[in-house]
């Protein structure tokens, strides 16, 4: 474990320990994310419990979660991502202390690193948060009211043909295949739908 106390290796570590759990905030799901994050900073602490620190860096790396939080919330913050972002990278370069203040952490590894991360978070977090604000195009409740054909007898069950593709249907009376249909409304992907002329 003697490796993970070279800051470089720590530094590392721990910017992919913030990038997954920003990206576990933003995509919640599977819980993938949010396990290699808490590996990563469990990693990282180790090296931060041995290593000398700035603990105004430590702060820093905190306090930059609340503007991404408070950017995630609502679509149009993205000012607030970007003190996220920077006070993200500031306080992680600094983190790992040499002499009381000066980085650890080699400056060409600190920039590259620094700079790819910033980039990948700006562009994938604001895509992310403007897919996620974005209305489905396919909006199954615009079905109501729409009318179409009978492709089976309906009563029970059967099968429709309305707005381009066939779906499942029930209907309270018989309707014969071939007949005119309008959707009443929709239970699951199953529509109710009724006769007319």
């Amino acid at each position: 474990m003697d490796f993970l106390l070279d800051p470089n290796i720590a530094y590392l570590i721990l910017l992919g320990g913030v990038v997954l759990g920003f990206l576990a905030i933003v995509t919640p799901g599977t819980g993938m994310l949010e396990v290699g994050s808490l590996f990563c900073f469990l990693l990282a602490g180790y090296a931060v419990y041995n290593l000398p620190m700035n603990w105004w860096a430590l702060f820093l790396l905190v306090l930059s979660i609340a503007p991404f939080v408070y950017a995630v919330q609502k679509p149009k913050r993205e000012i607030f991502l970007g003190l996220s972002i920077f006070l993200l990278v500031i306080g992680s370069v600094f983190l790992f202390a040499v002499d009381g203040w000066r980085p650890a952490v080699n400056p060409l590894v600190a920039i590259l690193s620094s700079g790819l991360v910033a980039v990948f978070l700006w562009l994938i977090v604001r895509k992310s948060l403007q897919a996620a604000s974005v209305r489905p195009t396919h909006d199954l409740d615009a079905l109501v009211g729409q009318t179409g054909e009978a492709r089976t007898t309906i009563h029970e069950d059967g099968s429709v043909y309305v707005n381009g593709e066939l779906w499942s249907a029930k209907s309270g009376s018989v309707i014969s295949v071939g007949s005119h249909i309008r959707v009443v409304r929709r239970e699951g992907f199953v529509l109710v739908v009724e006769g007319f002329s």
